[in-house]
């Protein structure tokens, strides 16, 4: 799985309230609720975002209350995959349950710029700034949860080897 895409750059502790504000919580619908992605940190944010793009952060992203909106919200707006230094572990959860890869390395944080433009392959751990030229490796995703990601989340994962 390749992603590729332009980096939206954010510091550490984003949490989840930053990412959807509590007054859009009323839809679980992920494109309405991309409107308001990341709303109180840069109004401007899921204006600027374009289909596949990059969120790069530093520690503990998705802290605060657990809700699926936050990755919802994430993917509504058109973000592909979200890199950060570390994530709260709940937001993890949430992400992967929703179908929103996420991967850990804090030297991608430490390095790539708002602008940049990532490549990153899930299946080798390999994330290539094409901007800079330089590369990082993570832990490759997991065979399985490339496939939940792939199907879209936990939930149509589920249905589809499960429900017929």
């Amino acid at each position: 799985m390749i992603i590729e895409g332009r980096v939206h750059k954010f510091g550490d502790n984003i949490d989840t309230d930053a990412i959807i504000p509590a007054p859009h919580l009323v839809t679980t619908d992920p494109e309405e609720l991309g409107k308001y992605c990341m709303e109180g940190i840069d109004p401007q944010f899921s204006r600027r975002v374009k289909k596949g793009d990059i969120v790069v952060a530093g520690r503990n992203f998705g802290c605060g209350s657990s809700r699926e909106h936050a990755p919802l919200a994430l993917k509504g707006c058109g973000i592909s995959l979200v890199i950060a230094s570390s994530f709260a572990r709940i937001f993890y959860r949430n992400a992967i349950n929703v179908g929103l890869p996420i991967v850990i390395s804090p030297q991608t944080f430490e390095e790539v710029k708002e602008g940049d433009k990532l490549r990153v392959n899930l299946s080798t751990g390999e994330i290539l700034n094409l901007m800079q030229g330089k590369s990082y490796t993570v832990s490759p995703f997991p065979p399985f949860l490339q496939e939940i990601i792939n199907s879209g989340g936990l939930l149509q994962w589920y249905k589809d080897r499960f429900i017929r």
